[in-house]
């Protein structure tokens, strides 16, 4: 039992928790049987705790009245998903399955970290362009401005299982993403990731599906990034101002419209549900090349086709707006100026170019 000194200060505690508006908060409440007494906040106890590392959860338990079915209100189920009969006749068991339903998907992490994985590949360009790996320890570092942010940057899908244990949101930076996901070895991985909730970012041609495999791949591909472009169905290359589209978006946070080389991808696909970011002008018609989308399941993406040139990756700017639209991924809060990017001089270098 508890004690009602013990109650009194929970019930304290929880009144003084303040609730972030936030999409991610979950609630924990138990569904009362047509039987049962009603069950009031005063019969509750709050534990605030972390999800994602964005937003809090409020677990609540029962203190008083019956032990019927538990959920979490974004509809993961801690117990039997149909409903149908309670799944715990102990307090104790109740609260192992919503540890187990909240955590068990390898998002809480004791430290509070955020783990992001990049994953890019061997040049297959010439030099100063398409620099994957590169470009994801440069970009890597640029996280760990904001906060805890672990970085991992892999060449190819990772090879230990291990490496992907509490990832909030995937890097790309390679060819088309699209193949590489769905057609690797690793695709029940990744899509195990997916429905997770995890973040996906890609950007340049990594945010695009072969012609060839269109109609094959691209509803499900269209279903996690929410645009593509199709490859190689048109490309320019030249100066254009980069305007932004969702201005009160967190990804257009703490940098201004300014003119960008670049290689563009024209015509590209963006889905009904999502919102475009970023336009350039490009063989003198205006095209989308950023945009940012938040499936069912919560999961958040975002796709650029800009970063053809390193340079670009170069520019204060640009390269906030890139980890700005990482953080978001990630569900992380992006301060109203913007992320952090001031690298040093050094740390946004190319590497030596390698003699053939």
């Amino acid at each position: 039992m508890f004690s009602s000194a013990f109650l009194m200060r929970r019930r304290q505690h929880a009144e003084n928790s303040s609730r972030q508006d936030c999409p991610d908060t979950v609630d924990v409440i138990p569904r009362r049987k047509s039987h049962e007494r009603s069950v009031n906040n005063s019969d509750l106890l709050c534990y605030p705790a972390t999800y994602g590392n964005a937003c809090p959860i409020r677990i609540t338990t029962a203190v008083s009245g019956g032990s019927g079915m538990w959920r979490l209100q974004n509809d993961r189920w801690a117990g039997n998903p149909t409903g149908d009969r309670p799944i715990a006749k102990s307090r104790i068991t109740v609260l192992l399955w919503l540890l187990i339903a909240v955590c068990g998907n390898s998002v809480c992490r004791a430290d509070g970290a955020v783990k992001v994985l990049f994953i890019g590949k061997q040049p297959d360009h010439p030099f100063a362009t398409h620099m994957y790996l590169h470009t994801g320890g440069m970009l890597a570092e640029c996280l760990k401005l904001s906060g805890k942010i672990e970085t991992v940057v892999s060449d190819g899908w990772p090879k230990d299982a291990e490496t992907l244990a509490g990832v909030q949101t995937i890097v790309l930076y390679m060819t088309p993403a699209a193949e590489f996901l769905l057609d690797g070895p690793h695709r029940a991985e990744f899509e195990k990731l997916m429905k997770r909730g995890v973040g996906l970012v890609t950007l340049h041609w990594a945010s695009s599906v072969h012609q060839q495999n269109l109609k094959r791949l691209g509803p499900t591909w269209m279903s996690y990034l929410g645009g593509t472009w199709v490859s190689n169905v048109g490309l320019h290359t030249g100066k254009s101002p980069l305007r932004q589209l969702a201005p009160d978006h967190p990804i257009s946070r703490g940098w201004e419209e300014y003119e960008i080389h670049d290689e563009y991808y024209l015509n590209p696909t963006i889905g009904e549900q999502t919102t475009p970011i970023l336009e350039v002008m490009a063989a003198d018609k205006p095209v989308v090349v950023g945009w940012a989308f938040e499936r069912e399941n919560g999961g958040r993406a975002f796709g650029t086709t800009l970063g053809h040139y390193y340079r670009n990756f170069q520019q204060e700017p640009f390269r906030r707006m890139i980890v700005n639209g990482i953080l978001w991924s990630a569900k992380v809060d992006v301060p109203q100026d913007g992320a952090k990017v001031n690298l040093a001089e050094g740390k946004l270098a190319l590497p030596e170019q390698s003699k053939k």
